[in-house]
């Protein structure tokens, strides 16, 4: 059961949707496809409803967590196939570009179900781009797939965005894979929207931005965290092998850390910000649903 989701994904973003298992993510994604009539509201495709109207269905492509390969067939028979349902023109050119942009050219009449996961995962995301939708869905995409084959597998996905102006929406529960792909991501539970935004401001929120310094004297070390301590000017300070990193007080900038220290002869050779990654963002956004 969904409660109240409101959420727009801009054109050409690739869109992170995040929660736990039962948290109503396929149930939503059931609903922008119009496979599933919401009891109120509505979802639309570029201010178009897809339970309702064919052609806004005709720009979207869809893959599942389940492939939809068939193994009996080729690849190139599994594409001819896809390519006359969708009707598309000049069909065996769009079949050779796809075999091609996917590296699937030299197996194009291997059966199917001789294929790895990950090349069967490249087969079935040509069948879901066909037709050459504006919109991709992708469902737990890289599912699976062992290190190197993920890293393909997102090296395609950003391709399609950024080459073939596709906008994508992927429901994962990889944040790693989410976090390096994203432009914004929505995360939900028990059917509620705890956040949506670029991971930038969704690392902004909640808390003072850390921060990490480097040294060029070593020795400089344990001196600089015992005068940020004793001026009250940082917490959650930790040792690293080359400097710290640490939380600025309230109302602490940067500048007057690098200044504070320089004037007592602290030599910084770095200073940088630190990034959350979207898994203590995600955990954090979840301990705060619960108070």
């Amino acid at each position: 059961m969904l409660d109240n989701i409101t959420f727009s994904v801009a054109p050409g973003e690739i869109f992170g949707f995040l929660g736990p298992n039962g948290a109503g993510k396929t149930t939503t994604m059931r609903i922008i496809l119009g496979l599933l009539n919401p009891s109120s509201g509505k979802a639309t495709l570029n201010g178009k409803n897809l339970a309702k109207d064919d052609t806004a269905r005709s720009n979207v492509g869809v893959l599942l967590e389940v492939d939809g390969i068939y193994d009996r067939l080729s690849a190139y028979e599994n594409l001819r196939y896809f390519a006359d349902i969708y009707q598309i023109p000049n069909r065996e050119a769009r079949i050779n570009e796809l075999l091609e942009f996917f590296n699937l050219s030299e197996r194009r009449n291997d059966p199917a179900g001789k294929f790895s996961k990950g090349m069967k995962r490249k087969l079935a995301l040509a069948k879901a781009i066909m037709h050459k939708p504006e919109v991709l869905f992708l469902d737990e995409p890289a599912s699976g797939l062992d290190p190197e084959a993920q890293k393909s597998f997102r090296d395609l996905i950003l391709s399609l965005s950024r080459e073939g102006n596709m906008t994508i929406f992927l429901n994962s529960h990889d944040l790693d894979e989410v976090q390096r792909i994203c432009n914004k991501v929505a995360i939900i539970k028990g059917g509620k929207l705890l956040a949506w935004d670029s991971l930038t401001n969704l690392d902004r929120k909640n808390r003072q931005p850390g921060m990490e310094l480097s040294f060029s004297n070593t020795a400089d070390i344990e001196q600089a965290e015992k005068l940020l301590v004793s001026a009250k000017l940082a917490v959650d300070i930790h040792r690293t092998q080359e400097g710290l990193t640490l939380t600025p007080a309230e109302g602490v900038d940067t500048p007057k850390i690098i200044t504070y220290l320089a004037g007592h002869n602290i030599q910084l050779e770095e200073v940088r910000k630190l990034k959350r990654s979207l898994e203590e963002i995600y955990l954090e956004t979840m301990k705060q649903e619960t108070k």
